[in-house]
């Protein structure tokens, strides 16, 4: 369906050249009130690629299997509450049960289910060897539901052996639960900071904001301190006077409470599996060789957990920047490529459904290329082109091609774009990542982070069109080359040792790593158990100890690892120079490997 907004020509012909105008018109539907946001899963992330179907539809473009501009794939949703959330007390004979979003609320990272058992307290909740601190140390948590405090010892004290004047990972929410889990707990109740170092009140989180994975593996609710204070005043403590002790002298004040208190936490929390869909369309060329161009369609929809407003989630958060801006730059490609006679290579238009989740939408499709990926020459991924500042365009992936540098120099050079090619590797945290790990070369255009990134105010009324399609006019230029019959580029491996994708959170702009170098590269396709690597860097240490892409990690150091949170928070607790043992399955066989981090240079 045509919309009032995108101006074809008389005749139904469309413009001859690349249009600010139908551009804008794109990222203003995308990014509309009216699309709630885009969420994977949601009716509107449905209506958005039924908008994406048609436009290539009436473009006479090739379905991408030659029958439906399709290709569905499943995904769990995000976590809604369920109706049966409770959780009680007995104290020997006496029962008490907590009001349901007064005095507690599940956090959405936990897992369902009904556990029930006696109860230790355990600090922070942290295990910091660097800084030679454990709550846990000499406390029995296995099979108990513990509690811990919000936030970590001594915040903003700059004598504080932490960081004194920013939280450090160890205050993060979804370590507290790892880290739980590791010592065998069954439950985790967090509790906010009451002490003279807290200055908020004492608020429950919003179902929804917490960031870490889906399932944390481990129940986990937040409860009142006034709640929680009533149970430590049975061993005679106080959540103030415990929190300045710690706070005193860094010395954990962790204990177990008495036996004759029982809690029950029951976690309802449903997760669905939806069907949703990559929509993509092919122009054939003169070869089965082909270019794609591609970017992710789906956002977060009302932000939930990878919001940075988290006082506005369950606001509209419109992504007008990411990724409206890459989804309207293939269409308009598009449109572009179809009206122009035919080149020696095809090109492959693909937008993609969660990228917001882990890339799900393109590491499906690289495990499922309705196009042989063999004859793919290249992957130009758009995320977030829509608002170039000072004429500055950054550019991922050029080292991954053997005539990349040389192509983006010779079609700059009559522009006044500046070119920024210090990331010359395809990994990041958008979807070209998934198709480096596929030795296809990729080319990454990104406009740059922004201070209206994962907020409500990312508003179509801020995309720079007539500059966005200035860089569309410049990645045609390169698209042309690449279809024109010249050399094919050569995959190569760029040995960065910064492409350890170690940070789940992280979904758009450079991605950072922690703790010792291992190598790996994640797949972040679903699993029930485990990290599965799509690659793993030659000669780090995980290559060396003989690990390939495809192994899924299933133990680290004697921990099991579920999902990519676990190994994240297990590699920062080791240091370079240490060997750990891993295990990994490969098809049906378990192998170990004994892997020697090094340090992450």
């Amino acid at each position: 369906m045509r919309f009032p907004f995108l101006l074809p020509l008389a005749g139904g012909l469309f413009a001859a050249s690349l249009s600010p105008t139908e551009y804008i018109g794109y990222v203003k539907y995308l990014a509309s009130p009216e699309m709630r946001g885009r969420e994977t899963g949601s009716p509107e992330l449905e209506k958005a690629a039924g908008f994406i179907r048609d436009q290539f539809r009436s473009m006479n473009l090739k379905p991408l299997d030659g029958t439906s501009y399709y290709q569905d794939f499943e995904v769990t949703t995000s976590a809604k509450l369920g109706s049966k959330n409770e959780i009680s007390y007995a104290n020997g004979k006496k029962k008490t049960s907590l009001g349901y979003q007064q005095d507690f609320v599940p956090l959405n990272l936990s897992a369902a289910g009904k556990v029930s058992g006696s109860v230790v307290f355990a600090g922070y909740g942290i295990t910091a060897p660097e800084y030679n601190y454990d709550d846990y140390a000499g406390l029995d948590a296995k099979d108990k539901i513990v509690l811990v405090l919000r936030h970590e010892p001594q915040e903003f004290d700059e004598k504080s052996i932490f960081d004194g004047k920013v939280y450090t990972q160890h205050s993060q929410i979804f370590a507290k639960a790892v880290n739980a889990k590791m010592h065998g707990a069954k439950a985790v109740l967090l509790i906010n900071d009451v002490g003279a170092h807290s200055g908020d009140p004492d608020q429950l989180e919003k179902f929804g904001s917490t960031s870490g994975p889906a399932n944390a593996g481990i129940d986990f609710a937040q409860v009142k301190a006034e709640a929680a204070n009533k149970w430590l005043e049975l061993a005679g403590k106080k959540l103030e006077t415990i929190e300045a002790a710690i706070d005193k002298d860094l010395h954990p004040q962790s204990f177990a409470l008495p036996g004759s208190l029982q809690l029950s936490v029951n976690v309802d929390i449903r997760r669905d599996v939806k069907t949703v869909h990559n929509v993509g369309a092919y122009l054939p060329g003169e070869t089965s060789e082909y270019v794609i161009i591609g970017a992710h369609y789906d956002h977060l929809g009302l932000g939930d957990q990878f919001s940075m407003a988290p006082s506005m989630v369950g606001t509209v958060h419109p992504g007008a920047d990411d990724n409206a801006s890459g989804t309207a730059g293939v269409l308009e490609l598009a449109h572009w490529f179809s009206r122009e006679s035919k080149h020696k290579r095809g090109i492959l238009f693909l937008t993609f459904a969660g990228e917001e989740q882990g890339l799900l939408g393109s590491s499906y499709y690289v495990s499922h290329p309705v196009l042989p990926l063999n004859d793919a020459i290249a992957m130009i991924n758009m995320d977030m082109i829509g608002r170039v500042r000072d004429r500055k365009v950054y550019v991922g992936g050029v080292g991954t091609g053997s005539t990349f540098a040389a192509l983006l120099k010779d079609v700059s050079a009559h522009r006044d774009f500046t070119t920024d090619m210090t990331e010359r590797g395809g990994y990041g945290s958008s979807d070209h990542t998934s198709f480096t790990t596929k030795q296809v070369p990729v080319l990454f255009f990104f406009s740059g982070l922004h201070a209206d990134y994962h907020k409500p105010s990312d508003t179509w009324d801020k995309i720079d069109a007539p500059d966005a399609v200035a860089l569309l006019d410049l990645i045609a230029d390169v698209t042309d080359h690449l279809t024109d019959g010249s050399p094919r580029p050569q995959f190569a491996r760029v040995l960065d040792p910064h492409a350890e994708v170690a940070d789940p959170n992280a979904h758009s702009g450079k991605v950072s790593g922690y703790g010792p170098d291992f190598g790996s590269i994640p797949d972040f396709t679903e699993i029930p158990n485990g990290v599965k690597f799509a690659d793993v860097r030659p000669g780090s240490p995980a290559a060396k100890a003989g690990l390939k892409g495809g192994d899924i990690l299933t133990e680290f150091d004697g921990k099991p690892i579920q999902n990519l949170y676990d190994f994240t928070y297990a590699l920062r607790t080791k240091k370079p120079g240490q060997e750990v043992l891993v295990k990994v399955l490969r098809g049906t066989q378990t192998i170990e490997a004994k892997v020697l981090l090094t340090e992450r240079k």
